[in-house]
């Protein structure tokens, strides 16, 4: 970029006043912050660390940290995420929102940017940099102050939840949470623990199943299970997910109700 040098002395970049003071106005910090959400065992997952230094020493929080000056907001994500769990998900990485309460941050006033991504598998988890710990957490667990976070984070945790539980209705989120092929208990399983819900199993396969377009046998099933018994048919992702998903949750008599 062409720069200048104001009377002053002072270089300064095309386009910038020639006498633009930016110490006239209150420093502040960005920072990004990273939801990761996955299933394990049927139950909602995020993955945390347990924060190494202060403040909050030895707390539990979503992985993040300061935006370096030459790096841009989704490289910061990227790289906080995998220097403090070893977890990659570049290619996945979302902005939902953005917090700058003024007491958010005891060191300084900090505004940081939300990031969210759904895994079917986050990998092995390595903790790293400033995490002395890092870890899959149920997201109930949170949710009911089991355990407690640093910051904000409950609040971005809350967020990214509500987040999802709306692109269960309008978007194929659902689909993330699943491999390539999985069994429609599966599938159920990610709507049940989303929207902390139960669902009818007859009910739900009329409704992914009936519908051409939503999943699509593969002729294949899964492996058989401690139980025994026959094992489940396995399915894959049709094309209407593009467009939306099956299920719809709908208020009646002021709750939300699921119709399935």
């Amino acid at each position: 970029m062409e720069t200048k040098t104001s009377g002053a002395g002072v270089p300064s970049r095309a386009g910038v006043p020639a006498d633009y003071d930016p110490s006239r106005f209150p420093p502040f910090a960005v920072t990004v912050d990273v939801v990761i959400l996955t299933m394990s065992e049927g139950t909602l997952h995020a993955l945390l660390v347990r924060r190494g230094e202060a403040p909050f020493q030895g707390m539990w929080a979503i992985p993040g940290g300061f935006k370096r000056p030459a790096e841009t907001l989704d490289e910061a994500a990227k790289r906080e995420l995998a220097e403090e769990t070893g977890v990659d998900a570049a290619s996945l990485l979302t902005q939902f929102g953005a917090y700058g309460d003024p007491e958010r941050d005891p060191r300084m006033n900090v505004v940081t940017v939300a990031y969210l991504a759904v895994l079917r598998d986050v990998g092995a988890i390595v903790a790293g940099t400033d995490a002395a710990d890092a870890a899959l957490v149920p997201v109930s667990d949170v949710l009911t102050g089991t355990i407690d976070l640093a910051f904000d984070h409950l609040r971005i945790v809350r967020d990214a939840i509500q987040r999802v539980r709306v692109e269960l209705e309008v978007t194929g989120i659902a689909t993330a949470f699943v491999g390539a092929t999985f069994t429609l208990a599966e599938l159920r399983a990610v709507y049940e623990a989303v929207w902390n819900v139960q669902l009818d199993a007859a009910n739900f396969r009329r409704s992914v199943v009936a519908e051409d377009g939503w999943v699509i046998p593969t002729g294949r099933r899964a492996r058989p299970g401690a139980a025994g018994g026959r094992p489940a048919e396995l399915y894959r992702a049709g094309r209407a997910w593009n467009h939306g998903g099956p299920i719809r949750r709908l208020p009646r008599n002021g709750k939300r109700e699921v119709q399935a």
